[in-house]
């Protein structure tokens, strides 16, 4: 009869509550970096969209250095306070600063530099929101081992992490717009909202350096070259299926977003650059509608995973998001209530992107720890980082590269309305429309792919329980 190994506690409610809220400081800078950053590159700086996209991409290749060797660092770090959250506690208030800078339009005529400075900012800013974010993923799967409560845990995250997505896209247009009605510029407009969503994203990690504890290290572990790690990692065949689809699901997303503001604005709005829907700016009425309907629907999809599996889940969830997407290719200007009815269904599938691909990653910690007798939670995070960051400066990179080459414009300063191009019009609803569609169908094969089941991952456990028990057992 196969031995059953004893399912760890639960989580305190506390604990949970102030880890997750740990994503309100991350999603906020990502949410606007994603969504607002590449039309404040076009439309505030005046970088060409073809150039604006390099200053992006450049920044890959520091996030393909400083990612990876935070996980180590964090991997090897011993305080009196644990490994990860010393971090939290240095770099949560600088991390909150530099908001500002990269919401900062350079006063140049020179496109060079122009996009010079951007650049800098760019991998300033990332270097100091990788010194908070991969310490805080890593705590984890440190927390918790069991399969089911790491995505209960994974709930609180997002909870928090479309609350402030929604509340970012929601208010940043508006705060821009009151700047704007009360004689203010444009920038000044995204310098208050970077000030403001800076200050808050500071005080969750503050809280969880307080509130959660680490677990202590059982034992030493024998510290490895950065490069020998990086291929032990690499070697562990789910840890490849995992990033794979974690990338493509969040390369969809961001590529989404990223366009979305371009297709209401130049699409369905027809150029009007003040469109509202309900008293609102059209971006902020469809997003609310969106990121509300994902805030609701996450029990739907813990409930789903508890009796699917959490791979089974996301593949039921990705194949509506795909669909979803073609429903929005064919929309046509003017259709207001279809864009809102599409943006709700969407938000049912976009929770299922935020939740279970955090929610699957975990997992691939205990294979390691059993084919290697080492726990890298550092190393695996740092990478997960790298790629979340990756696909963002991707979506940038390919989107602006798309508008660029298709004759996207600028419009001029103080304009109220503005008109596209055919081509570049086809080039935004085709990469929010079927460009997104063919990633979400790739990132269902990785899911469907994935080899660590409950089943699977339950027997790994129980196999690290009889090593751990034999262990103990020696002289």
């Amino acid at each position: 009869m196969e031995e059953t190994i004893s399912k760890e506690p639960r989580l305190p409610f506390l604990t949970k509550l102030v880890y997750g809220s740990g994503d309100w400081g991350t999603a906020s800078y990502g949410t606007l970096r994603q969504v607002f950053y590449a039309i404040f590159l076009t439309d505030v700086v005046g970088l060409e969209p073809r150039l604006a996209s390099v200053a992006a991409l450049i920044g890959i290749i520091w996030d393909a250095i400083n990612d990876p060797l935070v996980g180590m660092l964090s991997d090897r770090v011993r305080t009196r306070w644990g490994r990860r959250r010393p971090f939290l506690l240095i770099f949560a208030i600088p991390y909150g600063l530099s908001f500002m800078l990269l919401w900062w339009a350079p006063p140049f005529e020179s496109q060079a530099a122009k996009a010079l400075i951007i650049t800098l900012a760019f991998i300033l800013s990332d270097t100091l929101e990788t010194l908070v974010a991969v310490p805080f993923s890593a705590l984890l799967p440190e927390m918790t081992k069991d399969y089911d409560e790491r995505t209960s845990v994974t709930g609180f995250r997002m909870f928090f992490n479309l609350v402030v997505s929604l509340v970012t896209a929601v208010t940043a247009p508006m705060i821009v717009e009151a700047v704007l009605a009360s004689g203010g510029t444009q920038q000044q407009g995204y310098l208050l909202t970077a000030a403001i969503f800076g200050g808050m994203a500071a005080v969750p990690f503050l809280l969880i350096f307080f509130v959660v504890r680490e677990q202590p290290r059982t034992s030493s572990q024998e510290e490895m070259p950065f490069l020998h790690t990086v291929r032990v990692a690499w070697a562990n065949i789910p840890f490849r299926f995992a990033t794979i689809l974690y990338m493509l699901n969040w390369i969809t997303f961001d590529i989404v977003g990223l366009g979305l503001p371009f297709f209401l604005t130049y699409w369905i709005a027809r150029g009007d650059l003040l469109a509202q829907v309900i008293g609102l700016p059209i971006e902020s009425a469809v997003f609310a509608v969106l990121l509300v309907t994902a805030v609701v629907a996450l029990p739907l999809w813990m409930f789903i995973s508890n009796r699917m599996s959490k791979q089974n889940a996301y593949i039921v969830g990705m194949v509506f998001w795909a669909a979803v997407q073609l429903g929005i290719f064919a929309l046509q200007p003017g259709q207001i209530n279809l864009v809102l009815f599409m943006a709700m269904l969407a938000g049912i599938s976009v929770s299922s992107a935020h939740i279970l691909p955090d929610a699957i990653f975990p997992d691939v910690i205990e294979w390691d720890e059993l084919r290697t007798r080492r726990r890298q939670e550092g190393i695996y995070y740092g990478v997960k980082n790298f790629i979340r960051k990756l696909t963002g400066a991707l979506a940038i990179f390919i989107g602006l590269q798309a508008l660029g080459w298709f004759g996207y414009r600028s419009p001029p300063v103080g304009a109220t309305q503005f008109a596209q191009s055919e081509s570049a019009l086809m080039a935004i609803r085709v990469l929010i429309g079927p460009f997104g569609a063919v990633l979400l169908f790739s990132a269902v094969l990785m899911a469907w792919l994935f080899p660590l089941t409950r089943e699977k991952h339950a027997r790994i456990r129980r196999l690290l329980a009889r090593r751990q028990e034999r262990d103990s057992a020696r002289p």
